[in-house]
């Protein structure tokens, strides 16, 4: 009877030890030590990459008869994970220096914002248990004071009394009928 390719290939592709076949482990790892450090060699056609420090001066320059007459064409390099010479690059480069014949005119320049309004008494004392509370408990770990009913009381308290009074005093703009989800509306 015929030998399917399936069980050939299911043979063929195990691992030694699943072959039946002896593995010797030292002489693998002696293998591994013996090529440690060394660089393959290049593929078939390909041109050695240039040192890093090589790579800012210009590509060196070679007659043009020569050239067409020896060699095949030369293929570009494989690839490199030096993408720009040091000092050469996108980062290096510098605008241009604007001209005295523009216009200012078609330049944008935004109006001055708003002053900010001014704070009443009783959203500083909010912001100060909102604040104040975590940096209450934190001082008092720190300075290894004891957490008594007071204190945290008072720094709970004061971080849940201020987060729901600035929750309750935020802006609701009621007054404004437009919905936001509209879009645009010209």
């Amino acid at each position: 009877m015929a030998e399917h390719e399936s069980d050939r290939e299911g043979r063929e592709g195990r691992e030694p030890d699943e072959q039946n076949l002896p593995f010797d482990e030292d002489a693998a790892w002696r293998a591994i030590v013996a090529g440690f450090g060394e660089e393959p060699p290049d593929p078939p056609g390909a041109t050695p990459f240039r040192p890093v420090e090589d790579l800012a001066l210009p590509e060196p320059e070679q007659d043009a008869e020569s050239d067409a007459a020896d060699t095949a064409p030369v293929r570009p390099p494989l690839g490199s994970s030096v993408s720009f010479a040091p000092g050469v690059g996108p980062r290096d480069h510098t605008p241009p220096e604007p001209s005295e014949d523009e216009d200012d005119e078609d330049h944008f320049v935004p109006p001055e914002p708003p002053p900010l309004p001014s704070a009443d008494a009783t959203a500083k004392f909010a912001w100060l248990g909102v604040v104040g509370g975590p940096v209450l408990v934190l001082l008092a770990m720190l300075l290894g004071w004891d957490m008594t009913w007071w204190l945290t009381t008072l720094s709970v308290g004061g971080f849940l009394g201020g987060f729901a009074t600035l929750v309750m005093r935020m802006r609701t703009d009621d007054d404004q009928d437009d919905d936001p989800g509209r879009g645009a509306v010209v």
